[in-house]
């Protein structure tokens, strides 16, 4: 079985510019995503911590690829930036729970 972890990285790394910068244009767009990709997993079975590791990987991802493009992304951005790595599985919760409350998917 593959590494879920560096098949979550490829997967990130294979999403073309377009689809990142569609995602990633508003804050809605950016909860939709993560809205459609936690209801992918719940799917499969993961339970709430998996989901928050895949948002982990996400935000890391995020952080180190791509440039906030609104107001709520630089805040996260900035938040994932000063978080230690205790602090940073508690972000990613929060995430997902913003995701499956405010998401439109």
């Amino acid at each position: 079985m593959a590494d879920p972890k560096q098949h979550a990285d490829e997967q990130l790394e294979k999403t073309s510019e377009e689809k990142k910068q569609d995602i990633l244009e508003s804050y809605q767009g950016f909860q939709d995503y993560l809205k459609k990709q936690i209801h992918k997993g719940e799917k499969v079975g993961l339970n709430e911590e998996q989901l928050a590791k895949g948002a982990e990987r996400v935000a890391e991802h995020l952080n180190k690829k791509d440039d906030p493009k609104n107001p709520e992304e630089k805040l996260l951005h900035e938040m994932w930036n000063v978080a230690d790595d205790e602090e940073k599985r508690p972000l990613a919760r929060v995430l997902v729970r913003l995701a499956k409350e405010e998401g439109n998917a």
